[in-house]
C-alpha cells in the first residue's frame, strides 16, 4: 500500500545478507561486427570472466543475462557450448539498465545465500537488430514519442534547459565529447579511438539542437560479463575481490509529478540508497562509470550522483575535476560516447571497469589509488514517465 503523500513504500531491509564480490570480469570488443552473434559475443566474455576469476564454467550455479533485442533463452544460448546446463539460468530485459539488472538480481541471490557464485551478463548485437542504422522507434501507444519526442530531442530538451538555468554553453557540452574521446583514444576495446576539438564537435551535424552528431552515443555490437561470488569463494579464488558494498534498482515517476528536466529523480534516488547502503558519501568515490548516452547528460549525472551541489554541474565539469587527474574522473572508459552503446552490455561493462580500477589494471586510464567507485545505468522511456529504469552500485577495494 502507498503512504498517505503518495510516495511507495520503502522496501523490507534484510539485516543477515552476506557481503558479495566482484571476483572476474569480462569483455568482448565494442564496435560493429554483424559476422559476429550475440552468443559469440557473451562466451568471449564469459569465458574471460570466469577465467579470471580462476573458475571453471561448471563451479557457476546461477546465470543471469540481458539482452534487449532478438532475446530468447539468452543465458542457455551463451553457456550451453561451455558445458554449462541443468542450473537455473534467468533471462531479463530492463533497456538499457538491463546488464545492471542482471548484475543486482545475482547480487541478491549470493546476498540472501541462495547460491555462492554465478555470473552476469550483458550483450547485444545492434548491427542485426530490428533498430539497425535508425532509432529505436516508440511503441504504437506512445503519444509523446509518435509526437516526435524521441530520445535526442528529449536530451535536447534537457541540454537547452541547462542551458538557461545553469549558464551552460554549447561548448560545456563538446567539452564532454572531447573528454569521452580523449579517454576512448587510450582504451583498445572502444569503438571509436579518435580525439576531437570542441570545434569538431560543435561543427559535427545537428541532431536535437543544441546536440551535434559527436555528442550522441554510436549504436555498437558487444559483451560485459561478471563473476560474483560469496566472502568465501572469493576467498578462496580471487587475488583481488571487490565488494558491492551497495546495490540499488528503482523506477521512475509520473511525468507530471516532476519538478525539474535537469534532474533524472530516479537516478538520485537510486544513488542515495546505493551510498547509504555502502556506508559512503559521495565525496568517498574516487571514480564513476555511468551512462551518457547524450554528452549534455553526464552534467546531470554529476548532480544526481552527489559529486556536485545542484546546480554546479557545468563548474564541476569546467573545472577539469572530472578528467583524468582530477579529483573525480568519470568515464575514463570513454563512456557510452566513445566505447558505443550495445544496450544491455553497458549496465555490466561499467561494472568491470569500476572492478579493473579499483584492482589497478585500466592501463593508461588508471585513476591512482582508486578505492571507491561508482557504477550507474539509466535504462528505457515509458510514455508518461521520466525513466523506464536506474541502477547504482557502489564498489570498494
Amino acid at each position: 500500500m502507498s503512504s498517505a503523500t503518495g510516495s511507495p513504500p520503502a522496501p523490507p531491509r534484510r539485516t543477515s545478507m552476506r557481503d558479495v564480490f566482484v571476483i572476474g570480469t569480462g569483455q568482448s570488443d565494442f564496435g560493429k561486427t554483424p559476422e559476429r552473434s550475440a552468443a559469440q559475443m557473451g562466451r568471449q566474455a564469459a569465458v574471460e570472466a570466469i577465467r579470471d576469476a580462476g573458475l571453471r564454467p561448471r563451479d557457476l550455479q546461477t546465470v543471469f543475462s540481458s539482452r534487449v533485442f532478438d532475446a530468447m533463452v539468452t543465458s542457455q544460448t551463451i553457456m550451453k557450448d561451455l558445458g554449462v546446463a541443468r542450473i537455473e539460468m534467468v533471462n531479463v530485459d530492463n533497456a538499457c539498465a538491463g546488464g545492471s539488472t542482471a548484475v543486482r538480481s545475482l547480487y541478491k541471490d549470493i546476498a540472501a545465500g541462495f547460491v555462492d557464485v554465478g555470473i552476469a551478463i550483458g550483450v547485444e548485437s545492434m548491427t542485426t537488430s530490428p533498430v539497425a542504422g535508425r532509432l529505436i522507434p516508440p511503441d504504437k501507444d506512445d503519444l509523446d514519442g509518435q509526437l516526435g519526442l524521441t530520445m535526442p530531442v528529449l536530451f535536447g530538451l534537457q541540454a537547452r534547459r541547462l542551458m538557461e538555468t545553469h549558464g551552460a554553453r554549447r561548448e560545456d557540452f563538446a567539452r564532454v565529447s572531447v573528454k569521452a574521446h580523449d579517454f576512448g583514444a587510450l582504451n583498445p576495446r572502444a569503438q571509436y579511438r579518435k580525439r576531437f576539438t570542441i570545434d569538431e564537435v560543435l561543427g559535427s551535424r545537428m541532431i536535437a539542437d543544441p546536440i551535434t552528431l559527436l555528442q550522441c552515443c554510436p549504436n555498437t555490437d558487444g559483451a560485459a560479463a561478471v563473476v560474483l561470488a560469496s566472502a568465501e569463494v572469493a576467498r578462496a579464488h580471487a587475488q583481488m575481490p571487490i565488494r558491492i558494498a551497495g546495490s540499488a534498482l528503482v523506477s521512475g515517476q509520473q511525468d507530471f509529478l516532476r519538478e525539474d528536466i535537469t534532474s533524472m529523480d530516479a537516478g538520485a534516488r537510486a544513488a542515495a540508497a546505493a551510498y547509504e547502503q555502502a556506508g559512503v558519501a559521495p565525496s568517498d568515490v574516487d571514480v564513476v562509470e555511468l551512462h551518457d548516452a547524450f554528452a549534455s547528460e553526464e552534467i546531470v549525472h554529476y548532480e544526481d550522483l552527489g559529486l556536485c551541489d545542484r546546480g554546479d554541474g557545468v563548474g564541476l565539469l569546467r573545472s577539469g575535476a572530472t578528467s583524468l587527474g582530477g579529483r573525480i574522473p568519470v568515464n575514463p572508459s570513454g563512456g557510452l560516447l566513445s566505447l558505443g552503446h550495445p544496450l544491455a552490455a553497458s549496465g555490466v561493462r561499467t561494472i568491470c571497469d569500476i572492478t579493473n580500477q579499483l584492482r589497478g589494471r585500466s592501463g593508461d586510464v588508471q585513476v591512482p589509488g582508486a578505492r571507491v567507485g561508482v557504477a550507474q545505468m539509466l535504462g528505457g522511456v515509458v510514455n508518461g514517465m521520466d525513466v523506464a529504469a536506474a541502477s547504482v552500485h557502489v564498489l570498494t577495494r
